[in-house]
């Protein structure tokens, strides 16, 4: 009986572990402990800061890709070329635009989060630039980024667009200016999002900004209705605070005793009494 209790005893230490094991892996990603050991996004920055450019002028890019007619996803990041533009290195994406769309059209683009957790999170905030045939800049803008927390993958991230009206332009330049690097996102966490990406990404309620960084995943396309139905409904602030929603209703309302209501009794009253 005395040799058996070092083995009873390993056993229930082995049961009691797994159980341990098994109750880690029911928690939910964003409740377990952190297992990041450094500054992901100084890292990225760090490696792209040593990568060496392949790029320094418009005509030096490939625009052999056309832009998809609906947005695709890209992954920019470790790996991928980098270009020199205005004194920033940046990954970059070219494409050449479709020869036959209607005029205005425009481009969508959305950004997601690079990162497990909120203290490292961040975003590939792009800038884009029209090209013409001759590879000279129509148009250059810093694309502003507005968050949208959908009901899955598709319809969640930080969406912007570009409008093209020119028939001059033929080429289309993604990447991130140094701005757009330093720069930040508002982003709104709602308590009734039901995006498992966003949940396990995210905290479950408060708002705060969201860093730019130097890589990620972009989806970049031809506008459709799901991306625009987004970016109409997007947040890209905070919302000013008001007087609350009774004051508001007092406003949009009519009250019984109010000066509107007062004058339609009245005239009520006079009709009766011309009634026979």
């Amino acid at each position: 009986m005395t040799h058996r209790l070092p083995l009873l005893l390993a056993l229930f230490l082995g049961v009691l572990l797994a159980g341990c094991h098994s109750v880690k892996t029911l928690l939910p990603p964003n409740l377990r402990p952190s297992t990041d050991t450094g500054n992901t996004r100084d890292e990225a920055m760090q490696r792209l800061l040593q990568a060496t450019p392949c790029c320094s002028s418009f005509a030096d890019f490939s625009y052999q890709r056309m832009l998809p007619w609906q947005p695709q996803k890209f992954t920019l990041g470790s790996g991928g070329m980098v270009a020199n533009l205005n004194g920033a290195h940046s990954y970059f994406l070219a494409f050449r635009l479709p020869a036959d769309a209607k005029l205005p059209y425009r481009v969508a683009l959305k950004s997601e989060l690079n990162g497990r957790w909120l203290h490292s999170s961040y975003l590939f905030a792009p800038t884009i630039v029209l090209l013409d045939g001759g590879f000279q800049p129509i148009r250059s803008k810093d694309i502003d980024l507005c968050e949208h927390m959908g009901w899955g993958e598709e319809t969640t991230g930080a969406f912007g667009s570009l409008e093209v009206g020119s028939d001059k332009a033929r080429y289309l330049l993604v990447y991130s200016s140094a701005a757009q690097q330093s720069g930040q996102t508002y982003w709104e966490q709602s308590p009734a999002a039901f995006s498992t990406k966003a949940t396990l990404n995210m905290n479950s309620a408060g708002s705060f900004s969201v860093p730019h960084g130097p890589d990620g995943t972009l989806w970049v396309g031809m506008m459709n209705t799901t991306y625009a139905k987004a970016i109409d409904n997007a947040i890209c602030k905070k919302a000013p605070e008001g007087n609350g929603v009774l004051s508001t209703l007092r406003t949009a309302l009519p009250t019984p005793w109010s000066h509107d209501a007062g004058d339609s009794n009245h005239g009520d009253n006079g009709d009766r009494a011309r009634s026979p």
